[in-house]
């Protein structure tokens, strides 16, 4: 049966049809995810809801765990893992409140950590596709059914934050043809393929950053107001989506720790493989 995770805002899991919902508290090895999960169901289809930043917005980008997220969706059964998240546009075709479902990441972020794999295990998964085509597919599918304006395809740079990018910043990051900016999609899409899980993500346009000459520069009040306008059509996709998710077996994502980890099994430590006893 397919599980479908959804790490985003804190509203996404009041879906129209959802059904049977509960909170759920889980341990991982490294701390607290960012909140309890909400696991519901839609037809065939069960949902885990993760707010990103806890409820109540708690938590600045830099402050996620988002190995713990990404480990909790993991022990939960999530079969497919979905990001949802508010991004500025680098281009002028993608409007605030446009859709856009997102194929590649540029991660300059700097002070997370990016791996479950640390002292005593090395593993190297391969990342030159790092959202699963399939799951994105699918997502763009269901965004079409529901009406939404969305853009399929483009670059996600991640910034580290919490700050808003300079405008020089944003004049380079423009340059080099990327789509959206935004801070929370990295580590958690390496997170996801290390975990094997198909990883998709929906980044909602709210603003132009701060390279637009003719457009305000980017504030939290602008970000907000498009968000919750926007809120209401991506709960549509997220609906429509649950109940035509593809084969998990046919991602880049399936079987992705195969051939990944180098060190000797003989040599992982009692407290590596406790720690990784989820996973492996």
């Amino acid at each position: 049966m397919p599980t479908l995770g959804i790490i985003g805002g804190s509203g996404l899991y009041e879906l129209s049809g959802i059904a049977a919902t509960e909170e759920v508290t889980v341990e991982t090895p490294y701390g607290p995810p960012s909140d309890a999960v909400v696991r519901g169901r839609i037809a065939d289809t069960t949902l885990l809801f993760l707010p990103r930043h806890g409820r109540g917005h708690r938590l600045p980008p830099g402050a996620i765990n988002y190995r713990a997220n990404v480990c909790a969706m993991k022990k939960l059964g999530a079969t497919h893992l979905v990001s949802v998240s508010a991004v500025g546009s680098m281009k002028e075709e993608i409007r605030p409140g446009d859709l856009v479902i997102v194929d590649q990441f540029v991660d300059l972020t700097k002070r997370r950590i990016s791996s479950f794999f640390e002292s005593g295990i090395a593993a190297h998964v391969g990342l030159a596709d790092p959202v699963c085509p399939q799951l994105a597919e699918a997502t763009a599918r269901a965004a079409a059914k529901a009406g939404a304006k969305f853009h399929r395809g483009g670059t996600y740079v991640c910034i580290e934050g919490p700050q808003f990018s300079t405008r020089a910043e944003s004049r380079v990051y423009r340059s080099w043809g990327v789509s959206v900016i935004g801070m929370t999609n990295m580590p958690e899409a390496k997170l996801a393929r290390e975990a094997e899980l198909p990883y998709a993500t929906i980044a909602v346009a709210t603003d132009y950053d701060c390279w637009h000459e003719t457009q305000e520069d980017v504030t939290v009040d602008a970000v907000i107001a498009v968000l919750g306008k926007s809120l209401l059509v991506t709960k549509r996709v997220l609906a429509e989506l649950a109940q035509t998710l593809p084969d998990a077996r046919k991602s880049p994502a399936y079987g992705a720790l195969k051939s990944a980890i180098l060190t000797d099994k003989s040599l992982m430590s009692q407290a590596t493989r406790a720690e990784l006893e989820w996973l492996l």
